[in-house]
């Protein structure tokens, strides 16, 4: 793949393997040596990324060979992107080649779930609800009915952004990428815009003198 013609990345110093510093080195110089090492980068992204795609492929049973390949081939172009632009970031602390795995995969994944939801509209908000009240039904007893009725307040008085971001990642599951991608932002102000949901949620369930799940919280 033909790359911009000044992307020049240089190699943070380190504890990298021999071969990784060669690699580093040539990626860091100019002319056909560097081309040569891109490519070489690029055939073990592809590699990861066909890997990934192969292990998550059993969930996307419509997606046919072909259009596995190209989510392939796009993972690696994208990850190669990633790596040359983030370079400096290696630090030697694990071989180049798992540092740069890691970045296939993530792409991979992506990719995969965002395919997995192409055509799928977003749950709507009410779908959630009947959600929550079948996991909260009256045979689990009254206490759980009070705490699903203070969840539900508690979720009607944060900001709109905010109570859509919570309902749409932790009630209807809409992987967070897919959520960044349909309302047209990052990741990170996703996770920040739930973080604060939430932390307002917890809130409001404590001053009610309810606390749920007094652990770690996760994240999707």
């Amino acid at each position: 793949m033909e790359l911009p013609a000044d992307t020049r990345p240089q190699a943070a110093p380190g504890r990298a393997d021999g071969a990784s510093q060669d690699l580093l080195r040539r990626l860091g110089s100019q002319g056909p040596e560097r081309e040569e090492a891109v490519g070489e980068l690029h055939v073990l992204l592809l590699k990861a990324a066909r890997f990934e795609i192969g292990r998550r492929s059993a969930g996307l049973p419509h997606v046919r060979g072909g259009d596995l390949d190209d989510l392939a081939q796009q993972s690696a172009d994208d990850a190669l992107l990633a790596i040359l632009d983030k370079l400096d970031e290696f630090r030697g602390e694990s071989r180049f080649t798992t540092w740069a795995y890691k970045f296939a995969l993530l792409e991979a994944a992506v990719k995969l779930r965002r395919r997995a939801w192409q055509g799928r509209e977003v749950p709507l908000e009410h779908e959630a609800w009947r959600r929550l009240s079948d996991a909260s039904s009256a045979e689990r007893g009254a206490e759980d009915s009070e705490l699903f009725a203070a969840i539900r307040e508690e979720i009607e008085n944060l900001s709109d952004r905010r109570r859509e971001v919570l309902v749409a990642v932790a009630i209807n599951e809409v992987p967070i990428d897919v959520l960044a991608e349909r309302m047209d932002t990052t990741r990170g102000a996703l996770y920040k815009t739930l973080h604060d949901a939430r932390r307002m949620l917890r809130a409001g369930l404590a001053a009610r003198g309810l606390r749920p799940g007094d652990g770690e919280e996760e994240k999707p």
